[in-house]
């Protein structure tokens, strides 16, 4: 695969997460709090159901994209893991220290993060896809992103209480079913 198809997965990618995030944020509303919704969308404002909204179309990208890049990138599950984890930290970071600098962050901020988070990973992800250094295939990145997708289920519904899980509107935390 050439460096300008790989920039394109990598473009397709931001597009996608971002589109899919977008849509996400929206979807346990427009299904009038549909359960089986939850899991995969934002179900408040708090920072954590932000996190699942750039997980969520990160992972699923990253499962069809490997469909196509599957030869070429011995490290490819390493670096969409990486990535992953970057974006992950990156909402909370910008969010907090945005608030704890100026205080409350205005929406268009709020909004801005997610965009400048995929952002940022696409590119670090395709620095890292440049780099192609071979290292031994292993399972265990899938099952870190397996086990990150199952705290987002888990906390929807049993979030702990402290703040990155608070609506800062409301005050509430997760769904109740």
């Amino acid at each position: 695969m050439s460096k300008q198809n790989l920039k394109l997965w990598q473009f397709i990618g931001f597009a996608f997460t971002s589109l899919i995030g977008t849509l996400l944020h929206f979807l346990y509303t427009w299904t009038g709090e549909a359960v089986w919704s939850a899991p995969f969308s934002a179900v408040n404002e708090s920072i954590w159901e932000h996190m699942k909204l750039i997980f969520v179309p990160m992972f699923i990208f990253a499962i069809i994209e490997k469909k196509y890049l599957n030869e070429k990138y011995d490290c490819f599950w390493k670096i969409k893991l990486k990535g992953i984890l970057l974006a992950l930290l990156l909402i909370p970071v910008i969010y907090y220290a945005y608030n704890g600098a100026f205080g409350k962050s205005p929406d268009w901020f709020n909004i801005a993060i997610f965009f400048i988070t995929a952002a940022i990973v696409y590119i670090y992800e395709t620095r890292l896809f440049g780099e192609n250094i071979y290292c031994k295939n292993s399972t265990a990145p899938i099952i870190i992103l397996c086990i990150i997708a199952l705290l987002f289920v888990i906390f929807t519904f049993t979030p702990p209480h402290i703040p990155l899980f608070a609506d800062p509107a409301t005050g509430l935390y997760g769904i109740e079913i």
